[in-house]
């Protein structure tokens, strides 16, 4: 009798070993389930979005557009003024040399008149690559800024952040209203920075190297800003001098 109790619990023992397997077999079937679904909600969710933006109005992205690049202007024509309060004037001549910021080599309407006989296709392809081309430039400015000679430092810092965020956002905005406006609206012109990361050594060298860089942004941004601002009068159908 004693053999057959002891046999009893051995099959026991047995079958919750097998209980155990099989729970512990349920239990990764369902966490790899639950993970499929909640990676497929993430996916659901992302081209959800996606879908949302390309059935907005080519006219209320342009919209879109342009106050963000209003808004990245703003900023670093902001930037540009709080480093200048802080040069020595003798930086000032050789600072002032646009054609050596690194996308001059990129053909641009020169005024309004220039601008409004470019087509719609070919000015976003203007936006996108200079915007691209600061990609690079903006992760370096944004490196040297908590350590730049300055006394507003930390606030140029913060404020170089939030231009890459602008930048970003207003990249992702761009990728979408091209795919909208045609093929020749999505060629990008490659426009490598060679620049280098080294800002210099010295004191003076840092401040006039980094607010050359930023002035050459700025003048790119107005740029970018300007002929959104073209392309969001034309989507609205408004005469050319109102734009």
């Amino acid at each position: 009798m004693q053999a057959k109790m002891e046999q009893g619990k051995r099959k026991g023992k047995v079958a919750k070993q097998k209980e155990t397997k099989t729970d512990q077999r349920l239990r990764k079937e369902t966490e790899m389930a639950q993970s499929r679904t909640s990676g497929g909600k993430l996916f659901m969710a992302v081209v959800y979005m996606l879908a949302t933006c390309r059935a907005v109005p080519i006219n209320d992205l342009l919209n879109r557009a342009s106050e963000r690049s209003d808004e990245m202007y703003s900023l670093s024509t902001g930037l540009t003024k709080d480093l200048a309060s802080h040069m020595s004037p003798l930086s000032w001549p050789a600072m002032e040399r646009p054609a050596l910021c690194h996308t001059s080599v990129l053909p641009t309407p020169n005024d309004k008149e220039q601008t409004l006989q470019v087509s719609e296709s070919a000015l976003m392809s203007l936006v996108r690559s200079l915007l691209q081309a600061w990609a690079e430039p903006l992760v370096i400015l944004s490196n040297h800024a908590s350590t730049l000679p300055h006394p507003a430092r930390i606030n140029i810092s913060n404020k170089i952040q939030n231009l890459q965020d602008y930048s970003k956002r207003l990249g992702d905005g761009l990728d979408i209203l091209s795919g909208k406006m045609g093929p020749e609206a999505q060629v990008v012109s490659i426009l490598p920075y060679h620049g280098g990361t080294d800002l210099g050594h010295d004191r003076n060298s840092k401040l006039q190297k980094f607010n050359f860089l930023l002035s050459c942004f700025r003048r790119d941004s107005h740029k970018i800003d300007s002929f959104l601002k073209v392309l969001r009068c034309r989507a609205a159908k408004m005469q050319p001098e109102l734009c």
